[in-house]
């Protein structure tokens, strides 16, 4: 096997919400004023909706909240929820305006040694608007965000689909992330060789083998070519 495709995540593997462990847009959204809830009943009602947000079974960050206060027998307002949309949009865009050079770097030259680059992100809408004018983009050959694709990681579809759209086969690709959303088991169970990305987030431990620097990613794929070759 050479090596033709290499498949990241996004989130804390090309950019990154942390600085120093505490999350760099330091948010702060008033959800009882807003909705009539407090920080932590939002939360809750947030994280059981998670799969469906990221499947695209939710349309919107509009269509999340709603049924979120409809199950609570609360109003919907719709300034209010505005509001809150545009101050995530906000918080989600500062990511990448500060993309690491390091990261450019390592894209830059895994284009130039001629590899397919490709990037699964388990997303809703309001979290990557701001993607497709990022330094990042351009680099990209596909680019694959669940909510529009109506799966996410870890499921093995999202990583074929991947494949396929850049003409690939699992065998000859690379999925290099955090380890977030069980995504590294996902990969592997789908063929693809994936690497644990711990530059950024290394809270989560998985057993595979992880990268610690973005560069490092160029020296891994050639020692893992020159593996594979056959002898004379």
């Amino acid at each position: 096997m050479v090596v033709r495709a290499v498949f990241f995540d996004l989130y804390e593997t090309l950019i990154t919400e942390f600085e120093k462990g505490k999350r760099i847009s330091k948010r702060s959204y008033d959800y009882m004023n807003s909705l009539g809830l407090s920080e932590a009943e939002f939360k809750r009602e947030w994280r059981i909706r998670f799969e469906r947000r990221m499947n695209g079974q939710f349309p919107s960050y509009h269509a999340v909240i709603r049924d979120i206060l409809e199950s609570r027998s609360l109003p919907y307002h719709e300034e209010h929820v505005e509001f809150l949309y545009q101050s995530r949009v906000s918080e989600k865009r500062i990511p990448f305006h500060t993309i690491s050079n390091e990261i450019c770097r390592m894209l830059e030259l895994l284009r130039e040694r001629g590899l397919k680059l490709g990037l699964i992100s388990n997303c809703s809408e309001e979290e990557v608007i701001s993607f497709g004018q990022s330094g990042l983009a351009p680099y990209f050959d596909d680019v694959i965000f669940s909510y529009k694709v109506g799966v996410a990681k870890p499921n093995e579809e999202i990583y074929r689909l991947a494949c396929e759209r850049l003409s690939v086969t699992p065998q000859d690709s690379l999925f290099i992330g955090d380890g977030g959303s069980d995504e590294l088991r996902g990969a592997s169970n789908s063929g693809l060789t994936p690497y644990h990305a711990y530059w950024y987030n290394t809270f989560i431990e998985s057993e595979y083998e992880k990268i610690h620097h973005p560069l490092h990613v160029l020296d891994m794929i050639e020692s893992f070519n020159e593996m594979e070759l056959p002898e004379p």
